[in-house]
């Protein structure tokens, strides 16, 4: 007689995960989960977004476009693959369509699979891959700084009043001048940039002046923004409590009107003042404070590197680059305040310097002739003070 045999499920190989799809990827990154498999639209992945999804504890990034394109060495791929995420780029608009939202799937080897099913597929990105094409990269670098100088050149022609003179800056109540001021942008490593400014903030009380929805990562430590700049993109505000708690609140549109976020900030029963400008809000916010005298612009989260600048990937990348040449030395980056600022001294602390001085004062006299004749006298002194003082009690109580 046959007995029936047992089946062992096989295992299917690859990475498995819930589908998260939208565009643009600012937009998907909120609703990303551990476990997912984030499906993004993105040629040159940047850092920030990279850090982001990594944060988030995606599984997999699936991207319709390169993820370097060679235009410059842009760090976000190179980030996923430390961090261990599998990586798929190139499937073109036909995959993207193939990959519905909350599907769960499974990648392997460049293709994405609802089981046995295969749904699409592209290429496969691992580290012997982002290196060769980062390498290629830098080697197309000379032709964006051809663009970027372009670029630069038209802005300061089309915006050197704000620039140079300061041209429609708003004036705002908040006092600025000669007080230190921080611009806190959003960004990945903002909230590790502001912890390690808290002896800076406790001693120097300075402005901060928080951008966007750098609001919360403000609130999120324990600080009170007292002047927020603001896009046109009314579904990026911050919440309704960042924005009460400031004392100015300033809409910097850009290339846009402004009307979508006056009217929005008009709902909520805040009063807001316009920079009309087509500088980024990033860099209009370090304007309006360079506008107002500081003593010192401390950046969180802002640009700092050319592949900073390359990777923000806007049309207002040219201002970020000029805002930074108008402050000068008047901005410092956060991650250098920890080193060139170890806080006031304190009251306790110049006592202690005193008493351990005069310890060592005291010791070395000590080792003198004339110090252990003081101190023999010293001695003899109390000791018949002592003396006295037993003698005067004892006649008291009889």
């Amino acid at each position: 007689m046959r007995f029936p045999t047992r089946q062992i499920p096989t295992v299917l190989p690859g990475v498995r995960g819930t589908l998260r799809a939208e565009r643009p990827t600012r937009a998907l990154l909120p609703r990303l989960r551990s476990g997912d498999v984030a499906v993004i639209d993105h040629t040159d992945l940047d850092r920030n977004t990279a850090q982001a999804m990594i944060d988030a504890g995606v599984v997999a990034v699936v991207n319709v476009q390169p993820m370097v394109s060679g235009r410059y060495p842009n760090r976000g791929p190179e980030m996923l693959a430390e961090a261990g995420v599998a990586m798929v780029d190139s499937i073109g608009e036909g995959g993207y369509s193939c990959l519905a939202d909350g599907r769960r799937v499974r990648v392997h080897e460049g293709q994405i699979y609802d089981g046995e099913q295969r749904l699409t597929e592209g290429r496969e990105v691992g580290v012997e891959t982002i290196r060769e094409e980062m390498e290629r990269a830098r080697e197309g670098l000379g032709a964006q700084l051809e663009t970027f100088t372009h670029n630069s050149s038209e802005l300061l022609r089309r915006e050197q009043d704000v620039l140079l003179h300061r041209a429609g800056v708003p004036r705002l109540d908040t006092p600025l001048e000669g007080r230190p001021v921080i611009v806190v942008v959003a960004a990945p490593d903002a909230a590790a940039q502001l912890r390690g400014l808290r002896s800076f903030v406790k001693d120097q009380h300075p402005v901060i002046v928080a951008v966007g929805t750098a609001v919360a990562t403000v609130l999120e430590e324990g600080l009170k923004p007292h002047v927020v700049v603001v896009g046109d993109d009314s579904e990026a505000l911050p919440a309704s409590k960042g924005l009460r708690a400031a004392r100015d609140v300033v809409v910097a549109p850009g290339t846009r009107s402004g009307e979508s976020a006056v009217q929005a900030l008009e709902r909520m029963g805040i009063d807001s003042s316009r920079f009309v400008s087509t500088i980024a809000p990033e860099d209009a916010a370090l304007l309006i404070v360079h506008a107002h005298h500081p003593r010192l612009v401390v950046g969180v989260g802002v640009s700092a590197t050319l592949t900073d600048f390359l990777e923000h990937q806007r049309p207002g990348l040219a201002s970020t680059y000029l805002t930074r040449l108008a402050l000068g030395p008047e901005l410092v980056d956060a991650a250098s305040v920890p080193t060139l600022y170890s806080g006031r001294v304190k009251r306790r602390d110049l006592l202690l310097a005193l008493v351990l001085c005069v310890i060592v004062v005291a010791a070395a006299i000590a080792t003198t002739d004339v110090g252990q004749g003081w101190a023999h006298d010293l001695w003899h002194s109390l000791t018949d003070l002592a003396d006295s003082s037993g003698s005067q009690a004892a006649g008291g109580a009889a």
